[in-house]
């Protein structure tokens, strides 16, 4: 057993024999291989397969700048974990030691240790799969014997030793049992026993003796308990001795078939790969020599990157020098990663592209703010095209977005200047105000004449179309570069998928024969994947030029730098970078593609490039309004004429549509601004046509007034549908003679001045809804009062008798009330015509304030009837006066029919002239039917009847003088008066 055990399966040297170990050789002539091998790769971060998956998945200072490494660490961990208070350590330990800033935070994996998973362990379950079957399947054959005289024992035993282990405390058992926690100690061992006043006692003695007894007891148990375990165990451990005595046997047996196998393996060496071997190492020696003296170039060129970047900078080549530090940048990540040489440059390049980030971020706002600041008299074409393009495209390429702020800020600022410039400019010209002493802007305009501030405002207006037109310009050229790169990522992105479809069967092609062989044979300290690629290279040269024509970094580098190829710089590259060209899905990403922002950002770009069209609309608005409002400071527009004041609008309107043209923007505040003032202007406007035509009427004497020519021609002039008023006809004109009537589709109107001027302030009315169709609804409103304010106070002039007092009439005629009759018919006539002009002028929404027209109709019917009424009522009282002193006797005709035909024919004259015949006609048959019955009235209170009598026959002859009378007016004259209903019917 001894032999057995000293046996080593380690092979020693043996003196011969083709039995014996393999043993090195170590004759000279075994010695020349030594100098044949292939030098170390130059590169030591270049190994392929798990190594270089492992070390390319290390942190980098270059590729890893903008995300968290364990470079970024602050925490000493080692201090922390060997910390041996860790288990009692003080929760505030760390902030106490480190400061507030330290904070325990959850340890990232590393990076460098694989993610072991269940498929890891699937090649050894599947070894061991059988032997762990055949071992189960034994296990139960072959059973112990003596297990079942051992069950009854073993319970025994098991009871027996569980009943002496309940003797033992549970604060033993406690897995957290620690001597040093003052609680446990105190419960072991109960001081409190032996503290006594006078020092030690007898008692004392006892108390420790006895526990120490108890303590022994605890402790022979469990040892007990212990050995019973061990020695239920035992026949395993001697089975698992024999058993290793067995596998001694075996692994010798092994040992020996081992040698024998080495030793015919060294002979086929010998005979059979020594020779091709060698020639394949010297192949693969050359072209280590060939890839170092590409590394050699490539660094050459590197190192020449850094003064063509500052070439680059001072002509302000911004995008290139970025490309050409993205280049470098992955050279270093890809191709040289582990130069010693080159260690700093990484951070060197991240330091300048910071710079270039600020650099481009000044040069943009010193581009905007002297675009934005020449003068507005040069052409509009974009000034520096190419440096826009050029600043943009290399803003977006950094992802710099914010770069549209700094020329919104700059716009605002050059929107203040214009309206300081163009004041300036106009002031300049204005002898009478001293800018030394009026300093303000705001001051300067209101000091302004109106027609001065007017060129003003359109200067300023002229001035911000042309600052619109070129930021509209600007933002064009923005915005088509945005678009640009947006088709780029679109267009890349297509190319990427087409890449990946095609190469997707690439890594499953199977190797050839020569293929597998080559990386068999190259596998002693060589890279597989360099003979690899290598032997792919042959292959694709013999079936077509695709490897060929695709350029990595090193290319673009050697191309950028002026080095000249070879046939082995041109042909040669690196595994790496071969590996990432032929991986569409790998991480090798460009760093311009890493930094270009994506689709949705872009699209968001383009967006804010039109929000900041609409922004400059909106500035150049909010513009103008500082300059109308601080005209309107002092009132003085509120006090501008109507024509002045539709100049003002028309000319804010045109600005307002050229502008809404040219942003396609429908900016409100201009719009606002001027309908704030219009709604001033129109109360004034209201005010003083409404005071106007309240002196008009208090002065108004309420007689016939003659109608000027020019009052007839506007009368035509809106029968024709022209609802305006005529322009004043030059002083050369002939003269024409006023008429007695307004002849309006026919019929004759006798007027009082006072509406001949309604009519031309109703039309005043109109022309500014013309002119402004904003105030179209307030304006109706203002008219409706107007009209209400005229029939309201001609009424109680009239009507009321106020005329009296104001004017000084003696008393109100018939003339006087059938001349306001006349007047506001004349008024009725045209409200539908007012309603239909302002009615065209409203939306749909806004037809709802067209019914004030249909209550100042009403209004004015009713007042029509009143004056009416109030005819009839004159004759009325006569009648009942004239007629209760009727006497029937003779002479005949009497003498009350003779003051009633008397009284009729005044009537008749007083109205026949001012109203027409209808009216007429029908006002004298309610005159006739008042007659008649108050006739009646007093007959039957005579007593008189149609009985053919003496008294009868004096009434007819009564009657029928006042027929004559009557019938003999002119337009009366067939006038049925039906003066049989005097007589009361017999019954």
């Amino acid at each position: 057993m001894a032999s057995s055990h000293s046996s080593s399966p380690v092979p020693h040297p043996s003196s011969g024999g083709s039995e014996g170990l393999f043993q090195k050789d170590r004759d000279p002539s075994s010695r020349h291989y030594r100098p044949i091998h292939s030098l170390p790769d130059v590169c030591p971060k270049e190994p392929t397969g798990e190594a270089a998956r492992g070390l390319c998945e290390g942190p980098s200072v270059v590729a890893d700048q903008h995300r968290w490494t364990v470079y970024n660490s602050k925490v000493n961990l080692p201090a922390a974990l060997n910390d041996p208070r860790l288990a009692k350590r003080e929760s505030d330990f760390f902030t106490k030691t480190w400061g507030l800033d330290f904070a325990e935070t959850e340890v990232t994996p590393s990076f460098y240790l694989p993610n072991i998973t269940k498929e890891h362990f699937g090649p050894y379950l599947q070894e061991t799969a059988q032997r762990e079957k055949i071992h189960e399947r034994c296990k139960n054959i072959c059973s112990n014997k003596d297990e079942l005289d051992a069950v009854s024992s073993i319970t025994n035993n098991h009871d027996k030793s569980r009943t002496e282990l309940e003797q033992v405390p549970k604060i033993f058992m406690k897995p957290d049992f620690a001597l040093d926690d003052p609680t446990t100690f105190n419960a072991v061992l109960p001081w409190s026993h032996f503290n006594s006043a006078g020092g030690k006692s007898s008692r004392d003695m006892a108390s420790s003796r006895l526990l120490q007894e108890k303590l022994s007891h605890y402790l022979d148990v469990v040892e007990v308990s212990i050995a019973r375990q061990i020695s239920l165990r035992s026949e395993a451990f001697f089975h698992a001795m024999s058993s290793q005595h067995e596998l001694q046997d075996r692994l010798t047996e092994t040992a020996r078939a081992v040698a024998v196998l080495r030793g015919r393996t060294a002979a086929i060496e010998r005979i059979m790969c020594e020779g091709p071997l060698q020639a394949l190492r010297q192949a693969l020696t050359r072209s280590n020599c060939a890839r170092l003296h590409n590394k050699l170039k490539l660094m050459a060129a590197v190192h020449q990157s850094q003064p063509t970047v500052q070439l680059l900078l001072s002509t302000s080549e911004f995008v290139g020098a970025l490309e050409l530090i993205a280049t470098t940048k992955e050279v270093l990540q890809l191709e040289l990663q582990g130069i010693h040489s080159f260690r700093h440059l990484g951070s060197q390049l991240c330091e300048m592209e910071k710079l270039i980030d600020k650099m481009m971020v000044e040069d943009f706002s010193m581009y905007s703010r002297s675009d934005l600041s020449r003068s507005l008299e040069d052409d509009g074409q974009v000034m520096e095209k190419d440096r826009l393009e050029s600043l943009v495209f290399g803003l977006l390429r950094q992802r710099k977005l914010d770069f549209l702020d700094i020329y919104s800020d700059e716009m605002i600022l050059a929107a203040k200047s214009i309206i300081t410039q163009s004041v300036f400019d106009s002031v300049s010209q204005i002898e009478e105000i001293d800018t030394d002493i009026v300093t303000k802007l705001a001051d300067q305009m209101r000091l302004m004449t109106f027609p001065q501030w007017f060129e003003l405002l359109k200067s300023v207006f002229e001035n911000f179309i042309l600052f619109l037109k070129r930021i509209k310009a600007t933002l064009s050229v923005v915005r088509n570069v945005v678009l640009e790169a947006l088709d780029s990522n679109q267009k890349s992105r297509l190319l990427e998928r087409a890449a990946a479809v095609g190469l997707t069967e690439a890594p499953g092609t199977p190797l050839n024969q020569e293929e597998a062989e080559l990386a068999y044979l190259t596998h002693e300290g060589l890279f597989i994947s360099d003979a690899l690629n290598d032997a792919q290279l042959h292959l694709g040269a013999s079936t077509g030029h695709e490897q060929s024509s695709t350029v990595g970094p090193r290319q673009a580098l050697s191309r950028m730098d002026g080095c000249g190829s070879d046939s082995a710089s041109g042909t040669t590259e690196s595994s790496s970078s071969r590996e990432h060209a032929f991986q569409p899905g790998g991480a090798a990403v460009s760093s311009s593609e890493d930094m270009m922002p994506s689709d949705l950002e872009l699209g968001r770009v383009a967006n804010n490039i039109q929000e900041l069209l609409y922004t400059a609309s909106d500035v150049s608005h909010d513009r103008c309004v500082k300059v109308l409002m601080a005209r309107a400071k002092d009132g003085s527009l509120e006090r501008l004429s109507s024509a002045e004041f539709v100049f003002l609008s028309q000319a804010v309107e045109g600005f307002v549509r050229d502008t809404e043209k040219l942003c396609c923007r429908r900016s409100v505040s201009l719009r606002g601004a001027l309908q704030s003032q219009a709604n001033r202007f129109v109360h004034r406007f209201h005010e003083e046509r409404k005071t106007k035509l309240s002196l008009l009427l208090d002065n108004e004497r309420w007689k016939q007034a003659e109608v000027p020519a020019e009052f007839q021609d506007l009368v035509n002039s809106i029968a024709d549908g022209r609802i305006t008023l005529p322009e004043r006809k030059s002083q050369g004109t002939e003269e024409r003679k006023p008429s007695d009537y307004l002849h309006i589709d026919g019929q004759k109107y006798a007027v009082v001045g006072t509406v001949l001027l309604l009519i031309r302030i109703f039309l005043e009315y109109c022309q500014c809804v013309n002119d402004i169709p904003s105030i179209s609804t307030d304006m109706l409103t203002r008219l409706s009062d107007l009209l209400k304010h005229f029939n309201s106070r001609s009424c109680q002039l009239v009507l009321g008798a106020g005329a009296l007092q104001v004017v000084g009439l003696k008393t109100i005629t018939t003339k006087n009330l059938a001349l306001a009759s006349r007047c506001l018919q004349l008024v009725v006539h045209y409200i539908p015509v007012i309603r239909a002009h302002f009615e065209t002028k409203l939306t749909p929404k806004q037809y709802s304030v067209l019914r004030h027209f249909d209550h100042i109709t009403k209004d004015y019917n009713d007042h029509i009837t009143e004056i009416s009424t109030k005819l009839m009522a004159i004759m009325d009282s006569l009648f009942e006066k004239v007629l209760s002193k009727y006497e029937v006797k003779a002479p005949m005709p009497s003498a009350c029919f003779r003051n009633v035909c008397k009284q009729m024919a005044k009537m008749h004259e007083a109205l026949y002239e001012l109203l027409p015949e209808e009216q007429t006609q029908m006002l004298f048959l309610r005159i006739n039917a008042s007659f008649k019955m108050h006739l009646k009235k007093q007959l039957a209170r005579l007593g008189v009847h149609h009985d053919g009598g003496p008294q009868h026959g004096l009434v007819t002859v009564d009657v029928a003088f006042y027929t004559e009378n009557v019938q003999s007016l002119r337009a009366l004259e067939k006038l049925d008066l039906n003066m049989a209903e005097i007589w009361e019917q017999k019954r």
